[in-house]
C-alpha cells in the first residue's frame, strides 16, 4: 500500500512525509481558506496549507503584512471543518514570531489550540529563525519552514524577484534549509530560486521540500488555490500553471442568474412554496 492510499484512509502524519521522500513519492500541498474548497483539496492532497496568501486573494490586500494572526485562526478552524485527511498547516503571519521565542510559542500555540492545525509555517532560515523553530518544535508543535522569496520579507528583498541566483545567495539559502532541518524543521518550502539550487538544496536534505517557483525537483508542489483555478485573474507568474477557469465560468453563472431575476423567469413555480 502506497503512503499516498494510506493517508486517504487515515490523518497524513509528518512521518508519513518522511516516507513519501524517502519513496520518491511527490507531495501534493494546496491552500485553503474555507470550509467548501477545503473540502474538495483534502480529497487529493497531502497538506492543505491555510497560507497568508489570503490577505492577498481573499481579503485584496497588496501583500501578506496586513495580515493579523486572529485573521489566521478563523480562517483556520474553518478549513478544518472541511479537512479530514491531509495535514493542515497554518502560516504565522508577520510579526507573530521571531520578537522573541516566548512570543512566538504563545503565538504559535494559540494558532494550534484555537484552530486545530497540526503545524505551523514560520518563514526565514538564518540562526534567528532557527531558534524559534526549535523552541516551536521542543514543545510538541510541527514546524515547516519556508526559504528563498519570503513574502513577509518583500519590502527588505526588494520585491517578489528570485532569490539565490547569486553565488553568495545560493550558499546562504543551502545552509539555511540544513539549519531548519537541524532545528527540527519536518519540511520547507523553497519558494522563487533557480531549479537547479532548489534540486541541490532538496539532495542535501532528509526532509521533503515543497517548491513553488522552485523547478520540478523539489520534492512536492504548492500553489495559492485561486491561482490554479484561474481565479485571480490578472495574476501570471512565470511559475504559474491554471488548471481550470473558474472565473470565467462564475461570471457566466453570476450573468445567468441577474438575467433570470430581471426577466422574471427566477423564481418560477418549481422554485416556489405553495
Amino acid at each position: 500500500m502506497s503512503v499516498q492510499t494510506a493517508a486517504r484512509e487515515r490523518r497524513v502524519t509528518v512521518r508519513d512525509l518522511l516516507e513519501m521522500k524517502r519513496r520518491g513519492e511527490r507531495i501534493v500541498v494546496l491552500t485553503a481558506y474555507d470550509v467548501l474548497f477545503a473540502r474538495l483539496v483534502d480529497e487529493v492532497a497531502e497538506i492543505v496549507l491555510v497560507g497568508d496568501s489570503l490577505g492577498q486573494v481573499f481579503a485584496g490586500h497588496d501583500s501578506t503584512l496586513p495580515v493579523t494572526l486572529d485573521d489566521m485562526i478563523y480562517h483556520a478552524r474553518a478549513v478544518r471543518r472541511g479537512v479530514q485527511h491531509a495535514l493542515l498547516v497554518v502560516d504565522m503571519p508577520f510579526l507573530t514570531f521571531r520578537v522573541s521565542p516566548e512570543d512566538t510559542l504563545r503565538n504559535a500555540g494559540r494558532m494550534v489550540t484555537e484552530s486545530g492545525a497540526e503545524a505551523v509555517k514560520l518563514e526565514g532560515g538564518d540562526a534567528d529563525a532557527a531558534l524559534h523553530v526549535r523552541a516551536l518544535v521542543r514543545a510538541g508543535i510541527p514546524v515547516m519552514g519556508h526559504i528563498g522569496l519570503t513574502p513577509q520579507s518583500v519590502h527588505v528583498l526588494g520585491g517578489y524577484r528570485v532569490q539565490g541566483r547569486a553565488t553568495d545567495d545560493a550558499t546562504r539559502l543551502k545552509e539555511d534549509a540544513l539549519r531548519l532541518q537541524d532545528a527540527g524543521a519536518f519540511a520547507i518550502v523553497l519558494e522563487l530560486m533557480p531549479a537547479a539550487l532548489a534540486e541541490d538544496v532538496s539532495r542535501s536534505l532528509e526532509i521533503p521540500t515543497i517548491g513553488i517557483g522552485a523547478g520540478a525537483h523539489a520534492d512536492g508542489q504548492v500553489l495559492v488555490l485561486p491561482d490554479v483555478l484561474g481565479l485571480n485573474e490578472g495574476f501570471r507568474p512565470r511559475f504559474l500553471r491554471t488548471f481550470a477557469n473558474l472565473a470565467d465560468a462564475a461570471r457566466a453563472g453570476i450573468a445567468a442568474y441577474a438575467a433570470a431575476v430581471r426577466s422574471g423567469e427566477y423564481p418560477d413555480a418549481e422554485h416556489s412554496f405553495e
